[in-house]
């Protein structure tokens, strides 16, 4: 039972409890009418106190399609927030006009400390720093799913950015969970996998890894690569950024060396990771990944507010 709920981190639900969720999810894909007045009264709060354009205008889409309305800030100088208020009584003042709440912050462990103040409003961590992105994830393995049908016994790829990728990090300790995943992780030695997920979530459950700087002699062992882009906002040194952004670019050259089961995600924004002509192939799932966004964060809506 998710009613009440905060999702702060994937290890707050149990794998009973992601299956319940991502089962819904199918449904309303299915579906999608036969939900569009469940939220009808209900009032989602979006708290985005850094950029977003997929992960906000997703839950704003998921709220409305469900017929609930939605509040909230895209830009934290446009509320107190500019005036010095605390997260501790923002959240607690929102709690008092919101149903429920989504939370985006540049800040390590800010949406966990936000929930510690809440009283039976739930909240959904949308990314904090370069911690974690549960929703995203969410977004991932229902993408995986309806591509593959099951995440197990299946190799994936991670590209760019693996030390500031906050997604990578969810979809890593994700994926743990389960029989059969191998992971390859294509990073240059200076993003490479922080250290506490390569110890305390890969080499602890056991799972085999390869960490490389190629793509193309991988490309034809995997079931999805992932990429993802070098964060500019992550940098203190604008020439470190610079000199590693170009790193990894995938183009129809490399994709040569796939299978013709390998899918591309991405959490998207891109900038050049992934060249234009790729989008043309059908592998290229970045952006039904992102419609997949939308009907996985109805769902959790749904099950946070006890509706289903």
């Amino acid at each position: 039972m998710l009613k009440g709920r905060c999702l702060i981190d994937p290890a707050d639900f149990t794998r009973e409890e992601f299956r319940e969720l991502f089962d819904l999810a199918h449904q309303i894909v299915a579906n999608p009418e036969k939900y569009s007045k469940s939220c009808e009264g209900k009032i989602l709060a979006t708290l985005f106190y850094e950029p977003s354009t997929r992960t906000r205008f997703s839950f704003e889409a998921a709220m409305l399609r469900l017929g609930g309305k939605v509040i909230g800030f895209s830009e934290p100088n446009s509320s107190s927030v500019a005036k010095g208020e605390s997260v501790a009584d923002t959240i607690r003042t929102i709690e008092c006009y919101a149903d429920i709440a989504v939370m985006r912050h540049p800040k390590e462990g800010a949406p966990r400390v936000a929930s510690q103040y809440l009283t039976t409003m739930p909240l959904i961590n949308a990314g904090d720093g370069g911690h974690q992105h549960p929703t995203q994830t969410l977004t991932d393995i229902l993408t995986i799913e309806r591509l593959k049908g099951s995440v197990e016994n299946k190799t994936y790829g991670f590209c760019g950015d693996l030390k500031f990728g906050r997604t990578v990090h969810s979809l890593i300790k994700f994926l743990s969970n389960y029989e059969g995943v191998k992971f390859i992780l294509i990073s240059p030695e200076e993003l490479r996998v922080p250290e506490y997920i390569r110890e305390e979530v890969i080499r602890k459950k056991g799972i085999p890894f390869e960490e490389v700087q190629q793509i193309e002699p991988y490309m034809n062992q995997l079931d999805f690569l992932y990429m993802t882009r070098v964060q500019r906002e992550r940098f203190f040194n604008e020439e470190d950024y610079i000199r590693l952004k170009d790193r990894f670019i995938l183009d129809m050259e490399k994709m040569k060396y796939a299978r013709e089961d390998t899918y591309i995600l991405h959490p998207l924004p891109r900038v050049n990771e992934i060249s234009i002509e790729v989008d043309k192939d059908p592998r290229a799932q970045y952006f039904a990944q992102a419609k997949n966004g939308m009907y996985v964060r109805m769902a959790l809506i749904l099950k946070l507010l006890g509706i289903y």
